[in-house]
C-alpha cells in the first residue's frame, strides 16, 4: 500500500476512534472517575507491554530507565496526561460532551500560546488572529454564562502543556507512554485495593462494567499507535486537519445523540472557535506549501 494512503488511513482511524471515546465512557457512567483512570492506566501499562514485546522495543525501554532525569520528566508528564484522561473522563460522565469538544477544538491554538511564551517560537499574523478568535469565543461564553467553560479550558491547557513536557523529553511515544503509566501504577493499585475493601468496586462484580474497565486499555493504547503510524508519514498539516475529526465527532455526538443543551449562545461561542480553526488550518495549509 502507497505509505501517504497507509498514513491517511491509520491518522483518520486513531482520531475518529478518539471522536467515539465518549460512546465508551458512557458504558461506564455507574464508575467513579477516579477509579476509572486507575483502570486505565493498569490496562493501558498491559496492553502497551504487549505491543512493546511485540515489536521487540525493550531496549529502548530500558534505556528511557536508566536516564533518571528522563524518568522524573516521564512522572510528570504521566501525571498531566493522567489529570487529562481524568478530566475528559469526568466530563463526558457528567453530560459535559460538547464542552470536551470545545477544549479539543481549542488545544492547537493554546499550543502556538505555549510555543510563543515557552519555547521563544513566533506566530505570524494568521496565528494570531486564530488566538483571538479562540480568546473571543471564551469570553463571549463568560460574558453569556457568567462563568468560564472549565471543562473544555482544563483539557485544552493540561494537554498542550502535556505536548509541551513531552517535546522536551527526546523519546519515542510508544516507549514513552508505557514509562509514564508505569510510573503511575503503583499508585493506581493501591487507590484500587484501597477502594475494594472499604467502598466496594463493581469490578469482577458487574461482567458489563468489567469488561469494559478492561477493555480502556486497548480503548487508550490502540489508537495512540495508529496515530504513531501516520505521524511517521503524513505531513504535519495533513495531521493538523485530520486531528479536528475528533472533536467533531465528540460535538456531534454531544448535539445530536445525548441531547446535552446547546442553545445561542453556546453557538456563537463556537463559532468564533471555529472560524479560529479555519484560519489556523489555513495557515497550516500555506506554510506548508512554502516549504
Amino acid at each position: 500500500m502507497n505509505p501517504q494512503l497507509s498514513g491517511i488511513l491509520f491518522g483518520f482511524a486513531a482520531f475518529v476512534t478518539w471522536g467515539f471515546l465518549p460512546v465508551y465512557w458512557k458504558q461506564l457512567h455507574e464508575v467513579a472517575p477516579f477509579e476509572i483512570i486507575c483502570h486505565r492506566i493498569i490496562w493501558s501499562c498491559l496492553f502497551l507491554c504487549l505491543i512493546i514485546s511485540f515489536q521487540k522495543r525493550w531496549p529502548e525501554v530500558r534505556q528511557i530507565t536508566r536516564e533518571s532525569s528522563n524518568l522524573i520528566k516521564l512522572c510528570c508528564s504521566g501525571t498531566l496526561i493522567g489529570f487529562n484522561w481524568f478530566i475528559y473522563i469526568w466530563a463526558v460522565n457528567t453530560e459535559h460532551v460538547i464542552e470536551t469538544s470545545l477544549g479539543y477544538y481549542i488545544n492547537p491554538m493554546v499550543n502556538v500560546l505555549i510555543g510563543f511564551l515557552l519555547l521563544g517560537e513566533k506566530f505570524n499574523r494568521l496565528q494570531l488572529m486564530a488566538i483571538l478568535c479562540a480568546l473571543a469565543g471564551v469570553s463571549y461564553s463568560l460574558c453569556a454564562y457568567g462563568d468560564l467553560p472549565l471543562f473544555a479550558l482544563t483539557l485544552a491547557f493540561s494537554f498542550a502543556f502535556y505536548g509541551y513536557a513531552r517535546k522536551k523529553i527526546k523519546v519515542a511515544p510508544i516507549p514513552g507512554l508505557l514509562v509514564e503509566t508505569s510510573v503511575l501504577i503503583v499508585p493506581a493499585l493501591g487507590y484500587l485495593v484501597y477502594r475494594q475493601f472499604f467502598f466496594g468496586s463493581l469490578f469482577f462484580v458487574d461482567l458489563h462494567v468489567t469488561f469494559w474497565l478492561i477493555g480502556s486499555g486497548i480503548a487508550t493504547s490502540l489508537p495512540l499507535l495508529w496515530f504513531a503510524s501516520a505521524a511517521r508519514t503524513l505531513k504535519l498539516s495533513t495531521i493538523g486537519i485530520l486531528q479536528y475529526l475528533a472533536p467533531t465527532i465528540a460535538f456531534a455526538l454531544g448535539v445530536f445523540i445525548y441531547r446535552e443543551p446547546f442553545d445561542w449562545h453556546s453557538a456563537i461561542t463556537f463559532m468564533l472557535i471555529w472560524l479560529g480553526v479555519f484560519i489556523y488550518c489555513a495557515d497550516s495549509i500555506v506554510r506548508t506549501r512554502r516549504v
